[in-house]
């Protein structure tokens, strides 16, 4: 939703004071950029150029979603955390989601983000490594993970299904690769716009903020299999229903979403050497054509209650795709936004490679938790899966222009 760019009326209290030293703190001086909370709107306009038209591979940064949730999924993401520093608070914070976005605007449309967002004393600029370089529909979408409330004096703002997710049955989590204060999802169809893009993000946050961990995900040319060889995203929901659109929902967070993220390393060299029924009758699909093993094709609904002529069910019961179907979890959908990524080989020889997974819904409470706690009780494909990673994230809504991305929540 759109954000004031008005100054809320001072209170008594610990509230007022908080808004008080968010004015002063969020003023950031770079080269001549000044920036306070309440003048953030007006600072992000004037920083603007061009009219983001003439290219083909532009997707519009400004909307009531931000790009990158109902955006065809590109050719390659860079997922990104940070952790602000130990100086972190509010208008810090804000300071930095405003230089991000003002230079997302440039980025977007194939510019270079211009030299007065750079930070104080920095020596570091752009080096034209873009130039020429079309955009690729390049996307970047921003989120707040429940530690980022914390760190900036914004507790009582967290919402109730930002909580820490749950453990679950068979994970073996990496804590250095997992969580973080921010989330950056760089999404282009061309692999050196992402990594760049990155790297000036990275470079516009010093002194606030480091990266904590990043990832890099593929997909095949046609966007359908993933490294198991399976046809994936089958039966996605209507995108849309990812989004936030509750009537009580906080104004900073309707339209958004809430996205989990899991690095999910496939035991590849195990899963070759299985017959390929074997294979099939762990997810509930055919390898050739990703239909359903009760037939039809790709789309034709998968039906649960088929049974051969000796009674047992043609999808197992522990099937992949019994254990995730909505009628299994009381309804509960999410929309998968998958990559693959191959990162070499590990110590033992053995690939690192699999599937960077994506879920995105209005609220996990209802969506990935009790879905993920289902298939963690017995998914016929878990024994060839290892959950290395885990990061929950709020994805506020979109961004208008002259504003920044979270703007109602920090100036609220």
């Amino acid at each position: 939703m759109p954000a004031t760019d008005e100054e809320p009326p001072a209170q008594a209290g610990p509230a007022a004071g908080s808004r008080r030293r968010v004015s002063r703190r969020a003023l950031l001086t770079a080269g001549g950029l000044a920036v306070t909370a309440g003048g953030g709107a007006a600072t992000a306009a004037a920083l603007r150029g061009g009219d983001g038209t003439g290219a083909s591979a532009l997707i519009p940064f400004h909307g009531r979603q931000q790009a990158g949730i109902l955006t065809p999924r590109q050719q390659y993401v860079r997922l990104a955390a940070f952790d602000f520093g130990a100086r972190a608070d509010r208008g810090r914070a804000a300071a930095l989601l405003l230089r991000w976005t003002s230079a997302a605007e440039h980025l977007v449309r194939g510019e270079a983000v211009p030299p007065e967002l750079e930070p104080p004393g920095s020596r570091a600029a752009e080096t034209g490594a873009l130039a020429g370089t079309a955009p690729a529909r390049l996307t970047l979408t921003f989120g707040l993970g429940p530690t980022f409330f914390d760190r900036t004096g914004l507790t009582a703002a967290r919402p109730e299904a930002l909580a820490p997710l749950p453990a679950f049955g068979e994970d073996q989590l990496d804590a250095a690769r997992s969580d973080g204060d921010l989330l950056v999802q760089i999404g282009a169809d061309d692999a050196f716009v992402a990594a760049h893009v990155l790297r000036a993000l990275q470079r516009l946050a010093r002194g606030e903020a480091k990266l904590r961990w990043t990832m890099t995900g593929f997909t095949a040319a046609d966007g359908r299999r993933n490294l198991m060889g399976q046809v994936d995203g089958t039966n996605n929901p209507d995108p849309a229903k990812a989004l936030v659109t509750a009537p009580d929902a906080p104004a900073w967070l309707t339209g958004g979403s809430y996205v989990v993220i899991r690095r999910i390393r496939m035991l590849l060299d195990h899963w070759d050497t299985l017959p390929p029924t074997h294979r099939e009758q762990a997810l509930g699909r055919r390898t050739a054509d990703g239909a359903p093993l009760t037939g039809g094709s790709e789309r034709t609904p998968v039906d649960l209650n088929a049974a051969r002529a000796d009674g047992v069910p043609v999808i197992a019961t522990n099937a992949h795709i019994r254990l995730a179907a909505p009628a299994s979890n009381n309804g509960a959908t999410m929309v998968r936004r998958s990559w693959s990524y191959h990162d070499g080989l590990r110590a033992d020889g053995t690939p690192d490679a699999g599937l960077l997974f994506l879920a995105w819904q209005p609220d996990p409470r209802t969506g990935f938790i009790p879905v993920q706690q289902r298939l963690s009780r017995g998914d016929a494909l878990t024994r060839y899966l290892v959950h290395e990673t885990s990061a929950l994230f709020a994805v506020p809504g979109g961004i208008r222009p002259g504003g920044y991305v979270a703007q109602a929540l920090m100036e609220g």
